[in-house]
Formats: C-alpha cells, sequence, structure tokens
C-alpha cells in the first residue's frame, strides 16, 4: 500500500468515527465493559438476583413446614434426615402446648434452656435437658404465682404438658398476697385502725394442694417460705409461714405417693406446725430424707420428729440449726436406738448438751444402721467424749463422726483416743475446734488412717470377687 492510499484510509477511519460519536450523542468513544448492565446477559428487576441454584423442592417444603410449625406440626411423619433438619431450625419460641408432648429432641430443649437462662447445669437434672426446662418452668410459675391475683390456671394448664417430665421442684421463694394499704381520714384515724387492725389481707402462700397429687414422677421437694431480694420493701409478712400454709402443704405432702425427699429451709417451722407436718407423713410410702434446717423448731417438734422415725422408712434426717434441747435429744436417742432404717443424722447447730450429746451415744451402741452422725456446735463437754468413746468400742457401722466447735477438752480427747484404738469402722472424725490436745488429735488421725486403708482392701476384695463372678 502507498503513502496516500495509507493516508485516505486513515481519514475514512477518523471519519467513520467521528458520525458513529455524533449518533451516541458523545465525543468520547464508548467502552462496553464499563457499564455493568450491559455485561449481564438478563437484567433482573430484583436487585438481590444472583446465578445461585434454587433451593431442592424437598427443602422447599422442609422450610414450610417450619414455618407453619405451630398450625400445622409435622415431625413423626418425617424420614430422620428430614426431621433433623426441621428440629435444628425450630424456633425455640413455640408454645409448650405444641412442643412439649411432642418433641422429644435433648438437642432441641437445649436450645429452650440455653436461650432462657444464663446458667444451665444439666447434671443436675440426670442430664436430661427437657427435664430441666419443664422443672425450671414450673418452678419460676410457683416463685411468681401471687395468691388472689394470679389465676390457679397458669398451674393447672401447665400441668399436662409437664407432669411426665418434673421429677425435682426447688421452690426458693413464695410471695404473698398483695397487702393493698388502708387510707384513713385524720378524724377518724386511730378508731377505724383499731377496728380493722385484726382483719387484715390474708398473708397464705401458694396451695401445694393443687398441684403434688398430679405430678406422678415427683420425687423431690425443696420449699422456702420467703421472699428473694425484697430490698427497700422488707417487712417481716414475706417470710411468714402460716398455719393454713402449714396445713395445706402437710395435706398436698401425704397425697404425693411418690415423694422421697422432702426439705423446708428458712420458714419459721415452730414446733407446733412440725408436729402437724410430720402428722401427715406417718407411715408415708417413700419418704426417705427429711430437711427441716434453719427453723424454730424445739423439743416439742424433736418428739414429733421420733414418731416418724419409728412410722417411716427415713434414711436420712437433718434437723440442723433449730432449738432441740437435752430432752429432744433424748428422744430422739430414744427411737434411734430402735430403729433399723437411718443412715445419717445431723443435729449440727443445736443446744442438747451433755444430756442430749450422753443419750445420742448410749443410743450409737444399740443401733446398727446409722453411718453419719453430725453434732457439730452443740455445748457438748468431756462427759459426751468418755459416752462417745464407750460407743465406738462397740459400734461397728458408724463410719462419720462429725463433733467440732464443742468444748471436749484435753481430757475429753485422752477419752476419744482411747475409744478409737478399739474402733476399726469409723474412717472420718473431725474434731476441729474441739481443745483436744495435739497428742489426742494426732493419735486419732493414725487410726482413722489405718480404718480407711482397712476399708479400702475391703473394697477392693470385694470388687475382685463381683468381677470375677
Amino acid at each position: 500500500m502507498t503513502t496516500t492510499n495509507f493516508t485516505e484510509e486513515l481519514k475514512f477511519s477518523s471519519m467513520s468515527r467521528s458520525q458513529s460519536s455524533r449518533r451516541t450523542g458523545s465525543l468520547r468513544p464508548v467502552n462496553a465493559a464499563a457499564d455493568a448492565r450491559k455485561m449481564r446477559s438478563i437484567i433482573a428487576e430484583d436487585p438481590e438476583w444472583s446465578l445461585e441454584l434454587v433451593p431442592l423442592l424437598t427443602t422447599l417444603c422442609l422450610q414450610h413446614i417450619i414455618k407453619n410449625f405451630e398450625g400445622k406440626p409435622i415431625l413423626d411423619e418425617l424420614e430422620p434426615n428430614y426431621k433433623a433438619y426441621v428440629l435444628q431450625r425450630l424456633p425455640t419460641s413455640l408454645p409448650l402446648t405444641v412442643t412439649a408432648n411432642l418433641i422429644s429432641d435433648e438437642s432441641y430443649w437445649k436450645r429452650c434452656c440455653e436461650s432462657r437462662w444464663a446458667v444451665c447445669d444439666v447434671s443436675t437434672y440426670d442430664n436430661s435437658w427437657k427435664c430441666m426446662f419443664f422443672e425450671r418452668h414450673l418452678e419460676n410459675i410457683i416463685e411468681f404465682f401471687i395468691p388472689d391475683s394470679t389465676d390457679t390456671k397458669t398451674v393447672l394448664d401447665v400441668v399436662p404438658l409437664c407432669r411426665n417430665y418434673v421429677k425435682r421442684l426447688k421452690v426458693s421463694q413464695l410471695l404473698p398476697p398483695i397487702k393493698e394499704s388502708l387510707r384513713f381520714d385524720e378524724d377518724d384515724r386511730s378508731d377505724s385502725a383499731s377496728d380493722t387492725g385484726s382483719e387484715g389481707p390474708s398473708i397464705d402462700h401458694f396451695d401445694f394442694r393443687i398441684l403434688l397429687d398430679k405430678l406422678p414422677n415427683l420425687e423431690e421437694l425443696n420449699v422456702v417460705y420467703g421472699v428473694k431480694g425484697c430490698g427497700m420493701n422488707f417487712e417481716w409478712n414475706l417470710f411468714e409461714f402460716t398455719f393454713r400454709d402449714c396445713e395445706s402443704l402437710a395435706k398436698a405432702l401425704k397425697s404425693c405417693k411418690t415423694l422421697q425427699v422432702f426439705r423446708i429451709h428458712r420458714s419459721k417451722v415452730d414446733d407446733e406446725k412440725c408436729c402437724i407436718l410430720v402428722s401427715q407423713l406417718l407411715d408415708h410410702p417413700s419418704l426417705q430424707e427429711l430437711d427441716f434446717s434453719h427453723n424454730h423448731i424445739g423439743d416439742r417438734g424433736a418428739r414429733a420428729i421420733t414418731k416418724l422415725l419409728n412410722r417411716s422408712q427415713l434414711k436420712r434426717l437433718v434437723v440442723c440449726n433449730n432449738q432441740i434441747r437435752g430432752p429432744g435429744a433424748q428422744a430422739l436417742a430414744h427411737a434411734l436406738s430402735k430403729n433399723t432404717t437411718l443412715m445419717s443424722l445431723n443435729l449440727r447447730l443445736n443446744r442438747i448438751g451433755d444430756e442430749g450429746g450422753q443419750a445420742l451415744a448410749q443410743a450409737l451402741v444399740k443401733n446398727n444402721t446409722l453411718v453419719n452422725l453430725h453434732l457439730g456446735g452443740n455445748n457438748m463437754t468431756e462427759p459426751t467424749a468418755v459416752a462417745l468413746s464407750q460407743a465406738l468400742v462397740e459400734n461397728c457401722t458408724l463410719k462419720n463422726l462429725n463433733l467440732t466447735n464443742n468444748r471436749l477438752g484435753v481430757d475429753g480427747g485422752k477419752v476419744l483416743e482411747e475409744g478409737m484404738s478399739h474402733n476399726s469402722s469409723l474412717v472420718e472424725c473431725d474434731i476441729r475446734l474441739t481443745d483436744v490436745g495435739q497428742d489426742s488429735e494426732y493419735c486419732i488421725t493414725q487410726a482413722l488412717r489405718a480404718n480407711q486403708s482397712q476399708a479400702a482392701r475391703k473394697n477392693q476384695t470385694q470388687y475382685d470377687l463381683s468381677a470375677k463372678v
């Protein structure tokens, strides 16, 4: 190509580009790659449109089941893999009327528990998340139940949903009715107040009679008649355990034939109320543990408890931090000498003194079932140590003895040392804060270690024999 022809060709290309620019209304050349819309083969109206694959029809159906689960629960009809898919995605806010008796998957109830409570220790609920959820759910309903204000239907409606899963109830507070303040005119304030002062509102609490007989698997009940965190609203009636409360609770306990453990703490249970409770627990078919810790039980209440020891299958009795003195401890000792079921007795922080301590020591000579005995903080002195030393020579079943915070003295320690030298069953004996001499404490410790070694060898021999069988 000649120079003339090449120049004409450039002019022709330039004219062509100029005409194209005039047609597009721009003098700049068009760059198609700079416009994303012109690069897409399909322009969708939905800005979130993408080339992602459409979900499978199976997935769409399962998502529809999850979305409409409350109105039409479909679960058991699904195949195992589809059922697992649904359970992993079901919301924890579904009504219990839908999920309680339909869903047994533990992972779902674990999500329900963790979404509702910050601390979830499933080991205390037999490692069952479903039991944990329903026990704590029912506890919350009872703890915030306000008599005369909360409808009993709130409790009764949840019973059919949780009755098969509740084994333990730990009620840490019970609310009294709302007390409305009375307003009087200034002129007749004194007269009206004196006339109506004795007719205040009831301070009875939640009535357990409407609940306990409807829980066929209930084994343990812990109750505290008081209010947690009342703060500046403190009043003494927030911590009152009335006679009607006591009567209704006693009847409820009698109706619950499966109950094995009953604890009532910090509820001002005195002798009369203790007698009412015990009278309804006589000949109970399954009760094994009774705990009256931190109450106001005295000698009369202790004598009532002795009747229960003779007419029940109790294995553990706890009455620590009460007001039991020598006569009450003597009554307990008399029942203990005849009892064949009790394995643990806790009388810590009472006032039994040497009168009660000696009686209990004499009962150990005849008793062949008691394994644990706690007598700490009972104002016992050397005479009790002498009686216990004699009992240790003959008793071969007691394994744990706690005598802390008693004034046994140096001579009492020497006597205990003598008794321990003839004993082969006791493996723990706590004698802290008893003023015993260091020599006696050392000798008692050595005797305990010898008993522990002997017990370990015996257990190992029994294990080997069972393994061979």
